[in-house]
């Protein structure tokens, strides 16, 4: 699923964010939502998330469970 549209990002969901400081690299970090930052239905780096860890990132890939 595309993580540059807010609809298909949802608390809960299993995802692959990159940080502010790993844009360069494009190092990406994996993890569950726990909240939603971007209010806009989309943006075209990807909806920032945090983390359940506390990480803030934006969604590159939703990983899709089997």
């Amino acid at each position: 699923m595309d993580g540059r549209k807010r609809s298909n990002v949802t608390v809960g969901l299993f995802v692959e964010v990159v940080q502010k400081n790993h844009q360069r690299t494009g190092e990406l970090t994996e993890g569950v939502v726990s909240r939603l930052l971007t209010k806009s239905p989309n943006h075209p780096h990807g909806i920032k998330v945090q983390l359940e860890s506390g990480i803030v990132g934006r969604v590159k890939n939703i990983i899709e469970e089997d």
